[in-house]
């Protein structure tokens, strides 16, 4: 196996080209795994570390612009008050061993089901940057970026090389089911963002269907009924769940039914919209 390590963006993006049979490696903390579990064998590694944009975050024109080798670690120390609930997220991943090597970019280009960025990624409208040296710069908004189970609309010749992200403009919330409290892979999770300027939500469901999906029908619930200057009604809140456990399409599997996993998602969806508006309520009170 050939180990390809560039050091500039151009020289990336060249080896891609070259070698798309190459998998991009940035922490490595998905890759190594299939590689030990024999479970892929590509013809060689793309390194991606030592390539210096990719470490960096900035903001373009309001926009969080997110070098896809920004790690967890660094998301929620750095991210967590303009983007909470990618933050939240982040700190459910892994070991700190893991936050400290895994990324938001890896999680992208793994395109798992599970993985646990998915989901507030949706809910926030993220958009993915991705780069060719023939083709150029592509924008993929997320809830296009994912195409089945670990396959992604990136080409055989792109790289990721940013995520874009705007600040939140209101409260954010994550939160998953696993087999055990703390580094475990997610059963279920799901994600939510309040806009109260537009007086919509955003949804993301993870591990409940072949791709991360947003609950299409549950956004429209909300954004004609929701009262928002008033508390959450139980009963809207109940069918928000019912509707978000709808959108989704599990499996049975080793760590969890399809009937566990629906009935958990419209208790994570009631949960988590429950937090949120406990918090846009009280911003309004303060």
């Amino acid at each position: 196996m050939d180990f390809l390590r560039p050091a500039t963006w151009q020289e990336a993006l060249s080896a891609r080209a070259d070698r798309p049979g190459a998998a991009p490696v940035q922490g490595g903390t998905d890759v190594m795994v299939e590689i030990n579990f024999d479970v892929r064998r590509p013809e060689a590694l793309l390194d991606l570390t030592r390539v210096p944009e990719l470490g960096r975050w900035e903001v373009v024109d309001g926009v969080y612009r997110i070098g896809a080798n920004v790690t967890y670690a660094r998301v929620i120390t750095e991210l967590g008050g303009a983007l909470p609930g990618l933050a939240q997220a982040a700190r459910t991943v892994g070991s700190p061993q893991i936050r400290n090597r895994g990324t938001v970019g890896g999680n992208l280009g793994a395109a798992s089901p599970a993985g646990d960025s998915h989901p507030p990624l949706l809910a926030a409208g993220a958009v993915v940057e991705a780069e060719s040296r023939d083709g150029g710069v592509r924008l993929i908004p997320a809830e296009e970026f994912y195409l089945g189970v670990k396959r992604s609309a990136l080409r055989p010749d792109e790289l990721i090389r940013a995520i874009r992200v705007r600040p939140a403009p209101g409260p954010q919330y994550f939160s998953k089911v696993g087999t055990r409290n703390a580094m475990v892979i997610a059963v279920c999770s799901f994600a939510i963002a309040l806009d109260p300027a537009a007086r919509r939500a955003g949804t993301g469901i993870g591990s409940a269907a072949p791709t991360p999906r947003r609950a299409l029908e549950a956004e429209e619930f909300l954004a004609a009924e929701l009262d928002w200057d008033a508390p959450l009604p139980p009963a809207l809140a109940r069918r928000f769940g019912e509707l978000c456990a709808r959108a989704a399409d599990p499996i049975d599997d080793v760590r969890g039914t399809a009937a566990y996993r629906r009935h958990a998602v419209a208790v994570l969806a009631r949960r988590t919209l429950g937090w949120a508006w406990d918090d846009h309520l009280g911003r309004r009170a303060a």
